[in-house]
């Protein structure tokens, strides 16, 4: 029997599962899809990751080296080192105003995505309903389907800068609304809520008694005004009811390690979160643990730098965008994404029915991008375009996006 005959066998064996629902995504088809044209030789384009470019800082190097050597190789606290949550707990409280947060409120996962399973595994009960922005990164929904919650998508839109509009997060409540969900700077838009736009949604989540999670991966990605402030540090007494998620990945370029961490002071997650951990991953990789207190310990200068090239292939990415006859780009306040909408005369243009049609040709040509319809149910007209691959690639596959765009695809 055939490999694929095998797989068709077992699966009209399985009963309908909750994970045939959910989808393995289109952006890891898309870069899939250009992974496999790369081995063969052709020059690829990487606009469809949002896989930071730059090497991991020689002192995370060396802290996981000299970790390796010490034999630091073996089963670690399941919440995360001492020592690393002892300074993560110092860093929340110093820059993100996270007031009174301990080292037990600290929770290590293995990268934010983990930190979200967790989250929304510890937190919801089936039928339970997550406010989320739509657009909105497309595992963020997946995690609550799969902890058997219903994702509710609020409408983002060009006419308010992208920000989460707190009159249509509350027209979005029902009874079942457990948690509202906020992610700034935002994926995919590059959006960042205001001060007053976080107060507004404290009051709201205060007012309706809800859970307020707040996915910080991108808070160091940012462009100048723009600035960055965690909305539990505005929260007050209503704190214990804030849980917040922070990255490696994206602030210290440290994806492939899988660091990130969930901070809570409810006692009823300090309960239920180590259960999940332990049964999850049963502690983060050591390692790449020491690399992170190092990362957290030490200096910041390479944060600046990154920002400062990102700033460069931003405005390279705007200009490759920019002037196109149906396409609007949105210059990004944070992250390293730039947002286009495209209506019929852009379709009409290039030959194509929509923008996930388009996205595949662009793909077939070895230029990644993301189809709108990737990030939710409102956006289907529209393209993400991430520019966290190196800045040779964006200068050089800029140029050819431009060309595709304004004469086409052959």
């Amino acid at each position: 029997m055939l490999a694929a005959d095998v797989t068709d066998a077992m699966a009209t064996e399985l009963p309908t599962h909750y994970l045939d629902a959910i989808s393995l995504g289109k952006i890891v088809l898309i870069r899939e899809q250009l992974l496999r044209a790369q081995a063969t030789g052709m020059r690829v384009f990487r606009f469809e990751s949002g896989d930071p470019s730059f090497s991991v800082a020689p002192p995370v190097l060396d802290a996981i080296a000299a970790a390796g050597r010490a034999g630091k190789t073996h089963y670690i606290p399941n919440n995360g080192i001492p020592q690393l949550r002892d300074a993560l707990a110092a860093k929340v409280r110093d820059r993100n105003g996270l007031a009174g947060v301990g080292s037990d409120d600290i929770f290590v996962t293995n990268g934010a995505m983990h930190a979200l399973f967790v989250t929304f595994g510890a937190l919801l009960v089936p039928g339970d309903e997550v406010i989320v922005p739509d657009p909105m990164w497309t595992e963020v929904v997946e995690n609550i389907r799969m902890a058997g919650g219903v994702p509710v998508g609020v409408e983002l839109s060009a006419a308010d800068d992208f920000e989460y509009r707190t009159d249509r997060i509350e027209a979005a409540i029902t009874p079942r609304t457990r948690a509202i969900f906020l992610n700034t700077p935002h994926n995919p838009t590059g959006a960042i809520l205001s001060r007053e736009r976080l107060l507004e949604i404290v009051s709201l989540a205060r007012a309706n008694g809800l859970w307020i999670i707040s996915d910080e991966a991108y808070e160091d990605v940012l462009y100048e005004p723009w600035t960055h402030t965690s909305i539990g540090a505005l929260a007050g007494d209503y704190a214990d009811r804030v849980i917040s998620i922070f990255s490696f990945s994206k602030s210290h370029a440290m994806s492939g390690l899988r660091v990130g961490y969930i901070v809570t002071t409810s006692h009823a997650m300090h309960s239920r979160i180590p259960k999940l951990l332990r049964c999850t991953i049963n502690g983060v990789n050591s390692l790449a643990q020491w690399g992170a207190l190092a990362a957290v310990q030490g200096p910041n200068e390479h944060l600046r730098a990154m920002c400062t090239e990102y700033a460069e292939r931003r405005e390279i990415m705007l200009f490759a965008l920019s002037g196109l006859p149906g396409i609007r780009a949105f210059a990004p306040h944070g992250a390293f994404f730039v947002w286009a909408e495209l209506d019929a005369s852009a379709y009409a243009r290039l030959g194509v029915p929509d923008a996930a049609a388009l996205a595949e040709k662009l793909a077939e040509a070895g230029i990644g991008s993301a189809p709108g319809d990737a990030f939710g149910e409102t956006c289907a007209n529209a393209m993400r375009f991430a520019f966290s691959c190196d800045t040779a690639m964006v200068r050089d596959g800029s140029v050819l996006l431009r060309a595709a765009l304004s004469e086409g695809i052959a």
